[in-house]
């Protein structure tokens, strides 16, 4: 409770600080397997591929899919837009290319350590995924209804002087939110990569039961020491990059920070920020001194660096007789 209580006072400024909310994009829609991969070979092959009139035949989808698949690409930092091209022209993001450009980390999405870099990339994501970020930082309770969350989402656009976005907009958008991470009823529960579920399911986040959507808190045992690592120094880049310190509080309760967003437990969060010196080669090293719980950074990296160690996941074995 006395948790639950520093995180709604931290929430009442929070919504105030971030940038215009946004509860549109993916046209009620959440993304499957091949869509991330597919949006970085069309944007490799022609950065105007989202604005062009054939795009549904070259995609092979229907209009509010190729919307939808543009979405995602740029929610999940795949894709970015380039300046001045007032989002028509696109182009693959270092992200993007690391892990879906050719010749990439994980381009069909074998390994949950991608998994969780695309969940990371949507709860940090300031400006298209807001609904993501603000439930995984800001709900001060781990139980919610979709009428609840709707709610606590328009209220929180409000405060941070928004237009009052339409219950219509809100309603889909937790929607989308709750089946990212919720298995549909209708999942056949066969090959993923047939399946109408977002990959972000299988990282097990959410439940939902009666109605009740719960998040899964825990030490997350398949997420990975190296993404941890990119997360801890992406969030630290966006929010104090000028400081060489990060408290406890910072890490866990703060708008976007990993604890939060990965849902980890206070002991789990202290043992996987104790494994980041070994991870980070002493770049980052947690300290427990006098009751002080801090993160002290001695040197400084991007987020890609820390990815370096990932393995490749081992090749699809071959299919008999096809």
């Amino acid at each position: 409770m006395r948790h639950q209580k520093r995180r709604a006072a931290e929430t009442e400024g929070a919504a105030a600080s971030e940038p215009h909310l946004s509860f549109a994009g993916h046209e009620t829609f959440v993304f499957r397997y091949a869509w991330l991969t597919k949006a970085v070979e069309a944007v490799q092959t022609d950065p105007e591929i989202f604005s062009r009139d054939d795009a549904i035949v070259r995609l092979g989808v229907g209009k509010n899919m190729v919307r939808s698949i543009r979405h995602w690409g740029l929610a999940t930092g795949v894709l970015q837009e380039e300046p001045k091209s007032r989002g028509s022209i696109l182009s693959v993001s270092e992200f993007g290319q690391f892990l879906l450009g050719e010749g990439g980390l994980d381009r069909y999405l074998e390994d949950q350590a991608t998994l969780w870099l695309f969940h990371w990339q949507l709860v940090s994501n300031r400006t298209r995924s807001t609904t993501w970020r603000w439930a995984f930082s800001s709900l001060p309770s781990n139980e919610f209804t979709r009428a609840a969350l709707q709610d606590a989402l328009v209220d929180a656009a409000k405060r941070a002087g928004d237009k009052s976005p339409s219950e219509s907009s809100v309603r889909r958008d937790v929607e989308v939110f709750v089946r990212t991470y919720v298995a549909s009823r209708f999942s056949s529960g066969g090959v993923p990569e047939e399946s109408l579920d977002c990959p972000l399911v299988e990282l097990e986040l959410l439940e939902e039961a009666n109605g009740l959507v719960r998040f899964v808190r825990g030490p997350k045992d398949t997420l990975s020491d190296e993404v941890f690592a990119f997360a801890v120094t992406d969030f630290w880049q966006s929010t104090a990059s000028n400081r060489e310190t990060l408290s406890f509080s910072d890490l866990s309760y703060g708008m976007g920070a990993p604890g939060s967003a990965f849902k980890l437990d206070e002991n789990s969060l202290v043992e996987r920020l104790e494994r980041l010196e070994a991870v980070t080669d002493g770049a980052l090293v947690y300290a427990d001194t006098a009751g002080l719980k801090q993160l002290y950074r001695h040197a400084a990296h991007t987020p890609l660096y820390y990815l370096q160690k990932l393995r490749r996941p081992s090749a699809m074995p071959a299919l008999v007789g096809v």
